[in-house]
């Protein structure tokens, strides 16, 4: 199953619509991002987006959201009911399918050094991503929220940001960044006005009154309604339940003379929390998931889905593309996914301390580089068709045939330009290889060693493809040029890959 995270930005803006819109649509203009929710909250002048991606494009689109929240939010004039220090208020990190803890707290890390430095915004970690145990838990980190935290910053040292300046962003306030538990926003409506009730109820479930472990709970009066609210984050429902929450509201409540006229779950939840309330009150016997006819269709889904063609299937078929280039840029990207891994196996560990900051920036060109050439994969493919396709033209008179060859004549070119572009990043991976195999964590020097053979493999098998789609051209000088870039980067390829073997074979 392909990487996936889910990032659940909170918003302090829940009464103009045509905001939160523009900050979906900033968030969505990132290819492979799907927005999976929006709710929003005028009482408590809050929105909750929800949406999922593969990891290395969910930095980018929480990046655009916090810009264009930046841009549309002013903290200097917003109220509402709900606790709050920031136009981007919090933003958590949910890893989902093949994806670890550990990654989702360094896009968490990626995310905050982007946001203070780029936005100038304070950012501070939280859960799993707390730079310190006290910061762990977000009721801490927002203590005295906006107005509060405008004088803290900066002259209270243990309000100091993880990210960003020292002082609070007055327009957009500060944030929080994070790594979680996929949690359960779920409020209980009361049957009356009496907000000193609901701080009662509210103290009676939750964690910091002596209620349950996993439970954040606050009272709120909601005056559009004439009720009050108990607002609350389950943050682990596979250890307090949906149910067991709720059951405790109503005796809680009972004891006021109140009861309990409606309930509401904020934004998404996990199938395993609603089927847990379902058991618990159907009191069904020897029930599983996998009763539930959406989760075998998934299963299935998922089985069918793995059987469909891959890329190597597509090699090894008849058809001519993809071919060598597409090869040799996969070759490429798996030289720096490799260059990647050897990073993230070194920093954080005490021994590389000394190199974490150089090995941390490689990592992330790594990441980039690598989407680049996966993109160049079909890129290539692409352009050979093109050549096919330029061929294929008509050539029945002088007209049709001038520009007939004046169509193969850009397309080859256009063919030879995408593997030198190969080349190029290949030989900027190889230059990054050398850095990874020198100081990099010598358990991992083998995989620093393979990377430095595919990116050699990239280097000159994008170079036989620059050359072959130069043979035929007419514009010598273009050649000329070609050739001698394309032979400048493998001369420089093979002494690079080279020096990166013997450094290899050195500490076997």
């Amino acid at each position: 199953m392909a990487k996936l995270v889910e990032c659940v930005p909170n918003f302090s803006e829940g009464r103009r619509p045509e905001v939160i819109d523009a900050i979906c649509e900033a968030i969505t203009s990132v290819d492979g991002v799907v927005l999976l929710d929006k709710e929003m909250d005028s009482d408590h002048n809050r929105a909750v987006v929800t949406f999922v991606s593969h990891p290395n494009d969910a930095v980018e689109a929480a990046f655009r959201g916090y810009q264009k929240a930046a841009e549309l939010i002013d903290m200097t004039t917003h109220s509402g009911e709900h606790p709050r220090m920031g136009a981007c208020d919090v933003c958590p990190f949910i890893p989902l399918s093949d994806l670890s803890i550990e990654d989702a707290i360094e896009l968490a890390n990626k995310l905050g050094k982007r946001v203070g430095e780029e936005l100038q915004i304070p950012v501070f970690l939280y859960e799993d991503a707390a730079s310190t145990p006290k910061r762990k838990n977000l009721a801490k980190v927002r203590q005295g929220e906006y107005e509060g935290m405008t004088k803290a910053i900066g002259t209270d040292k243990t309000r100091k940001p993880d990210y960003g300046p020292e002082k609070m962003n007055l327009k957009s306030g500060a944030t929080a960044i994070g790594v979680r538990f996929p949690l359960v926003a779920f409020n209980v409506y009361l049957g009356t006005n009496k907000k000193w009730i609901a701080d009662k109820v509210a103290d009676a479930v939750r964690s910091l009154r002596g209620g349950y472990r996993f439970v954040k709970a606050l009272g709120f009066e909601i005056k559009e309604r004439d009720q009050v609210q108990i607002s609350m984050n389950l943050v682990n429902y596979t250890k307090t339940p949906i149910f067991r929450v709720f059951e405790t509201i109503k005796s809680e409540a009972a004891r006021y003379g109140v009861n309990v006229t409606s309930s509401e779950i904020i934004g998404l939840v996990p199938n395993e929390a609603i089927l847990d309330v379902a058991d618990f009150y159907l009191r069904l016997e020897n029930f599983s998931k996998e009763q539930v006819l959406e989760e075998k269709l998934k299963d299935a889904a998922t089985s069918a889905g793995a059987k469909g063609e891959s890329f190597y299937d597509k090699v090894a078929s008849s058809s001519p593309a993809p071919g060598g280039g597409s090869v040799a840029a996969s070759a490429g990207a798996l030289s720096v996914a490799l260059s990647a891994m050897v990073c993230r196996l070194s920093v954080g560990k005490k021994q590389y301390a000394a190199v974490k900051g150089e090995l941390s920036d490689i990592r992330d060109k790594c990441d980039v580089w690598k989407d680049e050439l996966i993109q160049l994969i079909d890129t290539d493919e692409q352009a050979f068709n093109k050549v096919m396709e330029a061929f294929k033209l008509p050539k029945s008179s002088d007209e049709e045939v001038a520009a007939r060859d004046e169509a193969v004549e850009n397309a080859n070119k256009e063919a030879a330009t995408v593997p030198l572009t190969v080349m190029k990043k290949a030989l900027e991976a190889l230059r990054l290889i050398e850095t990874v195999a020198k100081k990099g964590n010598e358990n991992s020097i083998t995989d620093a060693g393979v990377a430095g053979l595919m990116g050699l493999a990239a280097v000159e098998g994008a170079g036989y493809n620059v050359k072959i789609n130069l043979t035929g051209l007419n514009d010598k000088s273009f050649v000329e040029k070609m050739k001698k870039e394309a032979d400048d980067i493998i001369d420089e390829g093979r002494a690079i890959a080279s020096r990166i073997k013997e450094t290899v074979e050195s500490k076997l």
